[in-house]
């Protein structure tokens, strides 16, 4: 009689990194490095709409544990989720800055003080409420939103951002008569205690692993305010002067008043935030490697919705994703939502414990303009990484990134240039990121929805360029004619590319060959590879070869030279039975030729064979390069500019 096995348990699936709950010691730190990062950015709004309105200093700290309060609350709806609120990310909520010029003219035209801060909750609530419900129609026009626009919105975002830090590295802590911050980029303690931070943070980075690199931002913050406290430049006499416990409470400066203009002011200030966590969720699910879906950027927003009109009630403000924390989980690359549910958890505290918001408060503004600007950077960063993934062959897109970068510059340089639009375009040209995103968005649209869209240019031709739209319609012998000297003519290789049309870009149509040379049998393969001629062939070798050969120094040999290159040639070919074929364009002299001959001949025929495939690949990616700069001669010859200047 046999014992029974008992057959193993099945393995739990792995959850993923943005699902995965760190040991509450680790959390509870995580979620405090946020909130450190996020501080002065959170607090920031407060105190402009503050001034702006002529708020007294009592009001102003309701304003700032009211921020708090209702920060928390939108970062656990949004990290946590629920029903189809919240994206399920470790993406924190702040109040957006595209709403501080908006929410000021807004108060100041009422006659300021509370009356202005009625009437600009009246404007939040209901900006809130349809932003919650226009979510799912906003999920719809995801096709408006390619990785040409987001990447350029995230890449904006972080340049933009960087002026932030920039000023608050050089910020006394101080305002003049005005109410605007003092900037002083003389004072030496400020350039050191910013730029001190910032190479703490770099040094633990470098020298540190695990949990404590996890971490260096905020240590960078705790050592840089400890620094500053010692040497008489932090300063904390206001925690005494504080209460323990200060609840907000809803409608506290009184019943919400609402106003048509005030109304619209901020259903634009909606969709603009709309766009940057549009460009926020992107950004967050290229750094924790989890695809975003369809129905993600509604959930999102709904979230924002939510938060806003919460805000609205709770006297805050509206919210969006904060970049600053997009910054933070790249360069930390702690990916579990629940870290930005405890920093919520911490937020909701601070804005019930004046005296724990004061120390925070505490922390120089050159200290936080160090660690931002690393944080900011690497917005800037992830934003260029989708930018990678764009056809810039197709000129379009190199006219949408350039534009609208040079926008969001032109209106970060130059503060205050929305005076000379009219009232109702002032709003779009308020900041940098506004101004940039939406010239991104209608561009895209003006070049890839507006009118009949030929596609990119992808090859030259006696008569013109020929475009993508004309390849997608082309016959078999037509595509044959325009391609077929990438791959030797080699009629199966084409016939496979074409079955593939339609192409979306220029890297679909390229891939298609790369694909096609992988799907022929062993004897398809090796007629394709027998098509090339013998390395140092004086016969007829054809354009595509000769050129290849020149730049590798190939084609102005002397007898010596040459009857070295023949020599391994012969050899090769006598022992595989197929020509030694090499990619010459990268290398860049026939001796080294020559000694990958000789390193190639110890190989075995299958591993030859392969080889010669991928050979095949690369001199065919190299003439469809060729083609695409027939196309595009002025972009060519801008890239080749740039090429040479490097090389310089």
């Amino acid at each position: 009689m046999t014992a029974s096995v008992k057959p193993p348990a099945a393995s739990k699936p792995l959850k993923h990194p943005v699902d995965q709950v760190p040991p509450v010691p680790k959390l509870a730190l995580y979620g405090l490095q946020h909130v450190m990062a996020f501080y002065a950015g959170a607090v920031l709004v407060p105190i402009l709409v503050a001034s702006g309105l002529g708020l007294s200093g009592d009001q102003l700290i309701h304003l700032i544990n009211a921020d708090l309060f209702t920060c928390g609350i939108a970062s656990i709806i949004q990290s946590v989720g629920f029903w189809k609120v919240g994206v399920k990310l470790p993406l924190l909520q702040g109040v957006t800055f595209a709403g501080v010029a908006p929410m000021i003219a807004i108060g100041v035209a009422v006659g300021g003080g509370t009356e202005g801060l009625v009437t600009i909750y009246g404007a939040v609530i209901v900006a809130g409420l349809a932003t919650f419900f226009i979510a799912p129609f906003f999920g719809k026009i995801l096709r408006f939103f390619p990785p040409v626009v987001t990447g350029s919105v995230i890449t904006i975002i972080g340049i933009t951002l960087l002026q932030v830090a920039a000023n608050d590295a050089v910020d006394t802590g101080t305002f003049d008569s005005n109410g605007q911050r003092i900037l002083d980029p003389t004072d030496p303690k400020l350039l050191a205690y910013s730029l001190g931070t910032l190479l703490l943070i770099v040094l633990i980075q470098r020298f540190f692993k695990g949990f404590v690199a996890s971490i260096a931002v905020l240590i960078g913050l705790v050592a840089g305010t400890a620094v500053a406290f010692f040497t008489g430049d932090a300063h904390f006499g206001d925690v005494a002067a504080q209460p323990w416990v200060g609840v907000t409470t809803p409608f506290y400066f009184g019943w919400p008043q609402f106003s048509i203009a005030a109304i619209i002011s901020m259903l634009v200030v909606m969709l603009i935030t709309a766009v940057e966590t549009t460009g926020s969720v992107y950004a967050t699910g290229e750094i924790v490697g989890k695809r975003i879906k369809k129905d993600d950027i509604p959930k999102a927003l709904r979230a924002d919705g939510l938060a806003t009109t919460i805000g609205g009630v709770m006297n805050s403000f509206p919210y969006t994703c904060f970049s600053e924390n997009v910054g933070l989980v790249r360069l930390t690359q702690v990916k579990s939502r629940w870290v930005i549910a405890a920093a919520g958890g911490i937020m909701i505290i601070l804005g019930v414990l004046p005296k724990t918001a004061a120390i925070v408060a505490g922390i120089p503004h050159s200290v936080l303009g160090g660690a931002a600007l690393a944080l900011f950077a690497t917005v800037a960063v992830v934003g260029i990484q989708s930018l990678a993934k764009v056809d810039f062959n197709d000129h379009r897109n190199m006219v949408i990134v350039s534009t609208s970068l040079g926008i969001a510059m032109f209106v970060t340089f130059v503060p205050g240039v929305q005076g000379a639009l009219p009232e109702w375009a002032e709003i779009l040209f308020g900041s940098g990121i506004t101004a940039g995103s939406f010239t991104a968005i209608l561009l895209n649209m003006l070049f890839f929805h507006v009118g009949k869209s030929y596609g990119p240019a992808v090859a030259g031709s006696p008569g013109g360029v020929i475009r993508l739209d004309q390849v997608n319609e082309m016959t078999e012998e037509e595509f044959a004619e325009t391609f077929g000297g990438l791959v030797q003519g080699s009629p199966w290789a084409v016939e496979r590319a074409f079955e593939q049309r339609p192409f979306a870009d220029t890297l679909a149509l390229r891939a298609a060959f790369q694909d096609a040379l992988l799907t022929g049998n062993t004897q398809e393969q090796l007629e394709l590879i027998k098509s090339y001629p013998d390395l140092g062939s004086e016969n007829e070798i054809g354009l595509d070869i000769a050129a290849d050969h020149a730049m590798a120094g190939l084609s102005n040999l002397d007898e010596d030279e040459r009857a070295e290159v023949v020599e391994i040639a012969e050899e090769y070919k006598q022992k595989f039975g197929f020509p030694f074929i090499v990619c010459a364009r990268e290398i860049d002299s026939y001796t080294k030729v020559v000694d990958l001959g000789w390193a190639r001949l110890a190989n075995s025929p299958t591993i030859e064979h392969s080889t010669a495939l991928i050979e095949i690949a690369k001199i065919a990616n190299y003439r469809f390069d060729d083609l695409v700069a027939d196309a595009n001669p002025i972009a060519t010859a801008r890239t080749l500019r740039y090429q040479e200047a490097y090389r310089g």
